[in-house]
This record gives C-alpha cells, structure tokens and sequence, in this order.
C-alpha cells in the first residue's frame, strides 16, 4: 500500500470519528436540553414541605432548598405526609392532562404525570406538548381518570442518559429495594405513598398489564403470581421512621404498574408494582 492511499485512508477514518462524535455529542446534548424541561417544572411547580417560600421562589430563610430540603422533609416527615408540595392548579394551566406528579428519593424519578386520549400521544411529547424523544410519564388511556382503578399503569422512557424510567430495573437488586422501597405519587385530589412489592421482566403483551374492575376476585390471584415473579423480596414489616404499618395486599387496595422498556428480549418491559396508600 503506498504512501497516499494511506493517507486516503487516514483522512477518511478521522472524517467518520470526527462525525461519529460529533452525533454522540449532539444527542446527549439534546437529551440535555429536553432535561431542563422538567428540571423547570419541578423548580417551578413544586417544592419541599420544609420550605417557607412559595412556588418558583428562592428561599431567604436560610432553610435547605432543592434535594437537600426534599431530604430534611422526609426525615421529618418520615412516611407521615408528602415530602413534596405540587402547584397543581398552575401546572395544569399549562397542560389539563397533567393527572399527578411522581417522585422518588435518591433517584431521578421526579416527574409529572399526564394522561391521553391514546397510548401514543406523549410517547414522544413532553409536557408542554413538544416534540420530545423522552416524551412524557404517562397514565394508560384505558385506565380511570384519577387513579381510581383496582391498578392504574404508568409508562416511561428507559433513557439512555439515566432520565424518565431507566431507573425501574436497578430495583432487580435487593439492595436497591432497601434503600428506595417508597415512591409518592401526588395527585390535585389525593397524595398516595407508593409501597413496592414486585419488580421483574415481562413482556409487552403479558397479562402484567391487565386492568381490573374494582375488588375483582382475579386481582388476588394476579398480585399472588407478581409476587412470585419479583426480583426482591419486599419486607412486608416495613415501617419506616415513623408509619408503623405493615405491607399487607388485598383486592380492595389499589396499586399502580410503573412500566419501561429492558432489553433481555424483544419487546421486553421492565415493571414496578406498587400499592398506593393515602397521606395527608
């Protein structure tokens, strides 16, 4: 090979590294970008139970804002109330669809809740109905409006960058149970601790993501076999810091099926159960 056909050679592998880079540095700059989304909504449109201010506001009282407030709320509050505080009201004057807000400690879990006419609509668009690769957390359009089935499904993206969902599968670890076996799902008509109990992988088309009526017999039968799936064992005599309360299942409870993709198989999902249990 001679010396110019080398330096062809050259020239044209720098020309596919510089572009190949080029491309991962533009999409995770992206991915960047539509993540201030909703690191604004959650700046605006929600704030810690310890903190004096109001929405969208700094707080000059000294007290701790952002996650370290969030954190503080929570060791105060123990299991006893929210941790969060949503500006409903304002937050749905933007998007009506907006059904609740998610969150979870010591994740990126911190979101808000839309619900559709269809399955399709916020799979790629945010909250302010954008064009959006994340899109958006999302209520299966089957399911009650106000969290009022026996189980309500939830869906997000499992994002390459760590956002919306891509956490759900890190619960396959029995340590990572431990340390985050409580979500909150606030909602304009009730706030709910989300006690996890199951996690594993299943398909899209499982019976996972079937929706009973209210207190139906099959709904005991349905949580008995997600139990006998999951990846950890849930401590049904958690307490927390302060609720003294046991985990207990029954079909007259409600629960809530958090639902991201994986990729152990075509058409693989990743799923949380969870049961809803009403706070102040």
């Amino acid at each position: 090979m001679n010396k110019k056909i080398r330096h062809i050679i050259m020239a044209l592998l720098l020309v596919v590294f510089c572009t190949a880079g080029g491309v991962i540095f533009f999409t995770y700059q992206k991915y960047e970008q539509e993540d201030r989304v909703y690191e604004q909504a959650a700046e605006a449109y929600t704030r810690p139970v310890t903190d004096g201010g109001g929405f969208g506001t700094s707080d000059a009282s000294g007290l701790p804002t952002g996650a370290e407030a969030v954190e503080e709320a929570e060791t105060l509050n123990g299991w006893a109330g929210a941790p969060l505080e949503v500006d409903f009201p304002r937050l749905r004057e933007v998007n009506g669809d907006v059904v609740g807000w998610i969150y979870c400690e010591g994740t990126v879990i911190n979101y808000p809740v839309l619900q559709g006419e269809d399955n399709d609509y916020y799979l790629h668009r945010n909250m302010n109905r954008q064009t959006h690769n994340a899109g958006s957390i999302f209520v299966d359009a089957a399911n009650q409006p106000g969290f009022g089935d026996s189980n309500t499904i939830i869906y997000g993206h499992h994002m390459k960058n760590g956002s919306m969902f891509a956490s759900l599968d890190e619960w396959a670890e029995q340590e990572y149970y431990e340390e985050h076996p409580v979500m909150w799902l606030l909602t304009p008509q009730q706030n709910y601790r989300i006690l996890l109990f199951a996690g594993y992988t299943t398909s899209a088309a499982s019976d996972t993501y079937t929706i009973f009526p209210d207190s139906c017999d099959e709904l005991e039968e349905y949580l008995k076999q997600c139990m006998e799936k999951s990846d950890f064992e849930a401590d049904f005599n958690m307490t927390g810091p302060d609720a003294r309360e046991e985990i207990s299942l029954s079909r007259n409870d409600q629960y809530v099926v958090l639902s991201t993709c994986a990729y152990s198989f075509q058409d693989a999902r990743y799923v949380l159960h969870g049961k809803l249990v009403p706070v102040p």
